[in-house]
């Protein structure tokens, strides 16, 4: 028990250090009060290369944190079914009031996970931003967005959202540096490996499970690389399976998510669900379902929402609140004349965990007091 404490207690230090140095290590100081663009409210786009759940959660905290600081005023935000977001888009074009900021109906889009849509739709947003120039920000969610507007073809203000590994993706330089003016992507050094650090110490496992598409993207969005260091490092073997993710037929992408379940669950003492297409509201119940059966641990890379529908458990994102403050503080001070590449782009959330009850329950796990002491939520069931 005492190895786990220590490590709770390091990760409190560290993440309490860099959650402070992201909120006052500005290269410049800019306001955050709400302000109006030469007498004209600032007009927001979206961008994203499919439905993601992530996305949603993002959004809507980020949505959330602007209310809070003034700039649009407080309502209830209409959820979707699933990962959709095309309700909240609606309503923010529609019915959300704010003397300061507009999103701009028509400029939502979503390549649904298509590759020639995806680059059709590319060519079409960088064009309408450098001649129309409706558009003073643009919000890309994601890897597949984030690597298509972080470039030098256009010079929109854009940040990036929800991306896996935004360097290794090649979206910015490095977590100091973007690379360029008009773009800022969130980093998150450690948090890949802090989840895998605190999954080990409280399972020891001796064989993880990875599912993942076998491709750039998808060893990014799963951190392959960091998981084979910290493998190395405390002696686990990572035992893989090859999926299908960012494919236009989702449901294909769920069907080989389930296999690669049905499989490990036969093979490991663990399970790491990574983010992934075929990881969604569709078959989150199945993969729990086919975990517990097994009494197969299992640890959410996307968070708390999955640890609320059945995983074991998770670092809690606290219904994305935090991040979603950090992003609604960048807008406020991009606004008010910041760069996008002026602004820090390391953040980490409050250091707590997500653990599912019941699930430990039907797995045979008794967690430790020190663990649920470090619990920020709690699930006792699951649907």
């Amino acid at each position: 028990m005492k190895p786990l404490l220590l490590l709770f207690s390091a990760l409190l230090v560290t993440i309490s250090i860099f959650t402070c140095s992201a909120f006052a290590a500005d290269k410049a100081m800019f306001s955050t009060k709400p302000t109006l663009n030469h007498g004209e409210k600032w007009r927001i786009g979206y961008y994203e290369g499919g439905e993601y759940y992530d996305y949603k959660g993002w959004f809507i905290a980020t949505i959330k944190g602007l209310m809070e600081n003034g700039w649009i005023e407080k309502a209830t935000i209409p959820v979707d079914k699933g990962e959709y977001t095309t309700g909240v888009w609606n309503w923010l074009t529609t019915k959300m009031k704010s003397d300061y900021i507009n999103f701009v109906k028509d400029a939502r889009y979503s390549a649904r996970w298509d590759d020639t849509l995806r680059a059709v739709m590319t060519n079409d947003i960088i064009n309408r931003l450098n001649t129309k120039k409706d558009i003073d920000l643009m919000l890309a969610f994601g890897t597949w967005a984030g690597k298509d507007l972080a470039n030098n073809r256009h010079s929109t203000p854009t940040l990036v959202l929800s991306a896996s590994d935004a360097i290794g993706a090649g979206i910015i330089k490095s977590n100091e540096d973007s690379g360029f003016n008009h773009i800022h992507a969130h980093v998150d050094p450690s948090l890949y490996k802090r989840q895998i650090l605190i999954f080990h110490d409280v399972i020891k496992f001796k064989k993880l499970g990875v599912a993942f598409e076998n491709t750039v993207n998808g060893k990014s969005y799963a951190a392959i690389e960091t998981i084979n260091k910290i493998s190395n490092q405390k002696g686990f073997d990572v035992v893989p399976c090859y999926t299908q993710s960012d494919i236009a037929n989702q449901k294909e992408a769920g069907e080989s998510v389930l296999k690669c379940m049905q499989k490990l669950s036969t093979q490991v003492d663990a399970i790491y669900v990574t983010q992934q297409g075929g990881v969604n509201s569709e078959t989150i119940s199945q993969i729990v379902e086919i975990a517990n059966a097994n009494r197969i641990p299992t640890f959410s890379q996307a968070g708390s929402q999955e640890v609320k529908q059945g995983l074991f458990m998770s670092i809690s994102n606290s219904g994305f609140k935090y991040v979603g403050q950090f992003h609604a503080g960048l807008i406020a001070k991009i606004f008010n004349g910041a760069k996008p590449r002026q602004l820090e782009q390391i953040f980490e959330g409050p250091p707590k965990v997500a653990i599912n009850l019941k699930t430990a329950q039907l797995i045979g796990f008794d967690p430790p007091m020190v663990l649920l002491g470090a619990a920020d939520e709690l699930y006792r069931e699951y649907k």
